[in-house]
């Protein structure tokens, strides 16, 4: 079976970005894409791990988090930070709502918006969640020297931007 041109040309691409396996010839070598999954992966895990006690998804943190940072905002801002569907910045919202961590208020200056706004005990979660992902994070990446570290942190906001 051929492959078309450009899944040809992608595959090819792809070896160039091989990842040097330190125990060679045990596994094929990974490509820098599987690795980089790989590890975000683990980190998604250690996430999920450090929100389960407050029982809130990541999602969920994500909203809380850009509360703490920009303050009360009408769901359309929201999408617009989270970068989801407005539908599905609703449902985050309501289920902020029911465990009692944000509320919905009327806008001051539109009685025809609402706005969100975080709750005390949104604010607290808030504080104590990133307390104890910062303590995942650390414990993650507790493997890698400073130098590597700094270096890691440089390169990936490198590519953030």
């Amino acid at each position: 079976m051929r492959l078309p041109h450009h899944e040809a040309t992608t595959r090819s691409a792809a070896t160039l970005f091989r990842v040097p396996d330190e125990d060679a010839g045990s596994e094929p070598e990974e490509s820098l894409s599987e690795t980089f999954s790989s590890v975000a992966r683990r980190l998604r895990q250690v996430t999920r791990e450090a929100l389960a006690p407050w029982d809130v998804t990541p999602a969920q943190f994500r909203a809380i988090g850009t509360l703490v940072r920009h303050g009360p905002m009408r769901l359309s801002e929201l999408s617009d930070h989270l970068r989801i569907a407005p539908r599905s910045t609703t449902e985050v919202v309501d289920a902020l709502q029911e465990h009692g961590l944000a509320r919905r208020e009327p806008d001051p200056h539109d009685r025809r918006a609402t706005l969100v706004r975080l709750t005390d005990r949104g604010t607290e979660i808030a504080t104590a969640i990133r307390a104890t992902r910062d303590a995942g994070a650390e414990d993650f990446f507790a493997r890698l020297a400073p130098p590597d570290r700094a270096e890691l942190a440089r390169i990936l906001r490198s590519l953030r931007d």
